[in-house]
C-alpha cells in the first residue's frame, strides 16, 4: 500500500496556507508533519481524510485491500478536540465509535484496559482529565481497524506513561502495515521520515 500526495494546495479564508505539497509513504512507515503554528499541518490531514478539499494537487492511495473504499473511508482522523459524549461512560463512547465506523474490533473491556483507561470504564466522559480523554480517544482506533492513521498531537496532554502507550499502539499499527501521518510539535516516539510545512520557528 503507498499514500501520495502530489503538487497540494490549501486555501483557507482566502488564503494560502500552503502550496506544491507532496509526499509519499509506504506500507509501516510513519510522516511526522512539523512546522509553526498556522503553517497547515492539521490542514494537511483534514484534507487526507477527506474533512477539506485540496485548492490544487491530488491525494493517491495505490495497493489498499479494499479498492471500492476512498481514502477518508479507509482513514481514521484525530484532531485536537476529541470527539466524546460528555453524558455517555468511557464504554459507551467507545461503542457508539465501534458501531458507527462498522468496527468488529476485540472486547471493549480489553481495549480500554489496553489504553491504561479500564479502571474508568463505568464513568461519564465529562469526568475524564484530558490525558484520559486523549486515551479513549486512541482506543477508537483499536475497535475499528483502518489502515491509514491521521493523528494530530497524539500525544498532546499525555503523561511520560501515556506517551509511551501511543507511542507502543504506533508501532505496532505500523508493524502490521498501516501507515500513519502526524501532526507534532515533538518526537513522536517511533522511527518517521519528516516532512516540514513552512518556514520553522
Amino acid at each position: 500500500m503507498r499514500l501520495s500526495g502530489i503538487g497540494l494546495a490549501c486555501v483557507r479564508g482566502g488564503r494560502e496556507v500552503f502550496s506544491g505539497l507532496g509526499f509519499e509513504l509506504a506500507s509501516g512507515e510513519a510522516l511526522a508533519i512539523t512546522g509553526r503554528n498556522g503553517a497547515g499541518k492539521s490542514s494537511l490531514l483534514r484534507i487526507i481524510a477527506g474533512l477539506l478539499h485540496p485548492a490544487a494537487g491530488q491525494l493517491r492511495l495505490d495497493g489498499a485491500a479494499e479498492t471500492e473504499r476512498t481514502l477518508p473511508e479507509q482513514a481514521h482522523y484525530l484532531g485536537h478536540r476529541d470527539a466524546l459524549k460528555p453524558a455517555l461512560t468511557v464504554t459507551e463512547n467507545l461503542a457508539f465509535w465501534r458501531d458507527m465506523l462498522g468496527g468488529t474490533g476485540g472486547d471493549l473491556a480489553d481495549t480500554l484496559a489496553a489504553c491504561g483507561i479500564g479502571h474508568a470504564a463505568l464513568l461519564p466522559a465529562g469526568f475524564l482529565s484530558a490525558g484520559q480523554r486523549r486515551r479513549l480517544s486512541m482506543a477508537r482506533l483499536l475497535v475499528a481497524k483502518r489502515p491509514v492513521w491521521l493523528l494530530d498531537e497524539p500525544t498532546s496532554a499525555l503523561d511520560a506513561d501515556g506517551q509511551l502507550l501511543v507511542a507502543r499502539l504506533m508501532g505496532e499499527h505500523l508493524a502490521a502495515g498501516g501507515l500513519i501521518l502526524a501532526a507534532t510539535h515533538g518526537p513522536l516516539g517511533i522511527p518517521a521520515r519528516r516532512l516540514a510545512i513552512g518556514a520553522e520557528p
